[in-house]
């Protein structure tokens, strides 16, 4: 077995780090077969599942130690095994396999290859505890960012868990009426340019998209440390040339997609040129607002999502809207 799985193997391919120390069985084998089996190994302190292959060594069933202790000697192992087994590919990497332990609170996870055929072993010993706690934070993540508290959902009642969740929802539903607000001064553009309708969820999608891309990585790069002003300004600049990167592209593609289709070219542009600033502000909000928050000592994991998507289609509509009624309608 190689050493502890440290952060810098995050990368590595899941086959670098697989062991050998399980039980396997036949599905026509006995519980006592399998009983036989463990006490031939010196499991010590070791994580052991019980793997049961068929006849072409493929992976069919597991058998959990509490069932095969509670069965009669003669059962057969086919009888008492659970499946199908979750398991993770060869070419998987240390990041998948360490996510889906613990998505699914496993202690090991079978190796299979393309062929299902068991390859070894791997489990929650082999990690480090920085590795874990960083895991479960980045998965916690993913829920914090829209406002779900992954912890406390997991520990307290519904009404809890509603006063903890609501008053975020507060946000999406406040710049939704503000949305619907600015929609409405721009009836006449709306009506003589059926165009701009027919591309505005495409231009809300991607500036939420692209928001959130911005906020994720500025929220990893906050995650336990104090930030000084020079690391923001360094990220903020990066962060500014990849999303003008990101708004010609996606502006380019839609606005020729749209004049491919109708054939205006001014119209094209409005819709290519909206896409792109909305983009380009996007990415400064999914820094900037995190980053205040995180400067504001209150927890940007939870607190940032709602108001960065927010302010994202806010500020979409607006740019959408105005440079659509300053090149349409002049």
């Amino acid at each position: 077995m190689t050493g502890k799985i440290g952060a810098d193997n995050l990368g590595d391919p899941i086959t670098a780090h697989i062991h050998g120390d399980m039980v396997t069985l036949r599905e026509n084998q006995t519980a006592a077969d399998a009983v036989r089996a463990i006490r031939q190994m010196n499991i010590s302190d070791k994580i052991i599942y019980l793997y049961v292959l068929d006849g072409n060594d493929r992976l069919v069933g597991v058998v959990p130690v509490r069932r095969l202790l509670g069965s009669e000697p003669g059962a057969a192992i086919e009888s008492i095994m659970v499946s199908p087994v979750m398991s993770v590919q060869t070419s998987s990497s240390i990041l998948e396999a360490c996510e889906m332990l613990l998505n699914h609170r496993f202690l090991a996870l079978p190796v299979v290859d393309a062929d299902n055929r068991l390859q070894g072993v791997i489990d929650l010993s082999q990690f480090t505890d920085e590795v874990l706690t960083s895991a479960q934070q980045q998965m916690d993540s993913a829920f914090q960012l829209i406002g779900v508290h992954v912890a406390l959902g997991r520990r307290v009642s519904s009404w809890r868990s509603f006063r903890d969740r609501f008053p975020w929802l507060l946000c999406n539903m406040a710049s939704g009426i503000i949305c619907a607000f600015i929609a409405s001064r721009f009836e006449l553009l709306l009506s003589q340019v059926v165009l701009l309708a027919m591309f505005l969820t495409v231009v809300l999608a991607l500036g939420e998209s692209v928001s959130m891309q911005s906020m994720t990585i500025t929220l990893q790069s906050l995650l336990g440390r104090q930030t000084g002003w020079r690391q923001i300004l360094l990220s903020a600049r990066k962060e500014l040339t990849t999303s003008v990167m990101l708004g010609l592209g996606c502006g380019g593609i839609i606005g020729l997609t749209a004049w491919v289709w109708r054939g205006a070219s001014l119209q094209a542009i409005a819709v290519g040129g909206g896409i792109c600033l909305s983009i380009i502000t996007a990415c400064f909000l999914g820094v900037a607002i995190p980053t205040a928050i995180h400067k504001m000592k209150i927890d940007p994991k939870v607190a940032a999502g709602p108001i960065v998507l927010a302010s994202a289609d806010i500020a979409t509509l607006l740019y959408y809207f105005n440079l659509g009624q300053w090149l349409l309608l002049k």
